[in-house]
């Protein structure tokens, strides 16, 4: 994640001296909805796993590199899901975990570079890490043992994103988005230290953000 991390920022700074404009911030509430698509539990079609919604403080990071391009950042406090069971396990819970997932994106900006109401399009590359992984009572009970772990493989996949930007003023304005992430893990549960069930999960969420955006 700190390699990751590292390049992200490095990819920001590489283009900050070539700015046309300071460094902006968007700040506001931003939700991550994963996919209602079941994933399959050990390709079993009639069990699977689903996760809930989940909001967070937003806060995202712009290099104006022309009038019409601009580098972002996206980052936010932790994401908290509840993985539930579908088909068979149909309101089971099945484990609690959380997430980060900074994502890099290259927007185009339409109109005139001082117009009030600028929307723009976006695409780049998220890197979701998992952790925090904890197994629910109704897992423990189901598997017969306390000794239950659950894995989350870390995610890299494609990011693409609308949005706009509307100006108050010269400082302040308004900031929205909705992206599309395809995020993809390896879930492992196991029980007594061996490996009991596997699902590839496909959270693929729509992730949407609201705020405010600050120009220094």
């Amino acid at each position: 994640m700190k390699t990751l991390s590292t390049a992200l920022l490095s990819a920001l700074l590489v283009a900050a001296p070539f700015a046309q404009a300071q460094l902006s911030i968007n700040l506001g509430a931003i939700n991550v909805n994963p996919s209602n698509t079941a994933s399959h539990i050990d390709q079993n079609e009639a069990l699977g796993l689903v996760a809930d919604s989940d909001t967070q403080l937003g806060l995202t990071f712009d290099y104006q590199y022309s009038d019409n391009l601009v580098f972002e950042l996206v980052a936010a406090t932790p994401f908290s899901h509840t993985v539930e069971g579908a088909g068979g396990l149909q309101g089971a819970e099945i484990a609690k975990v959380k997430h980060l997932p900074p994502t890099l994106l290259a927007q185009y900006h339409f109109f005139a570079a001082d117009a009030k109401f600028r929307p723009f399009v976006g695409a780049g590359l998220n890197y979701t890490v998992f952790f925090d992984e904890e197994a629910t009572g109704a897992l423990r009970t189901t598997l017969g043992t306390d000794e239950v772990k659950v894995d989350l493989d870390d995610s890299f996949g494609i990011a693409l994103q609308v949005g706009f930007n509307y100006a108050l003023n010269e400082k302040w304005g308004l900031h929205g988005m909705l992206a599309k992430i395809d995020i993809n893990t390896d879930a492992t549960v196991y029980a007594n230290g061996v490996k009991t069930l596997t699902s590839d999960v496909e959270l693929d969420p729509v992730v949407a953000m609201f705020g405010v955006k600050y120009k220094f």
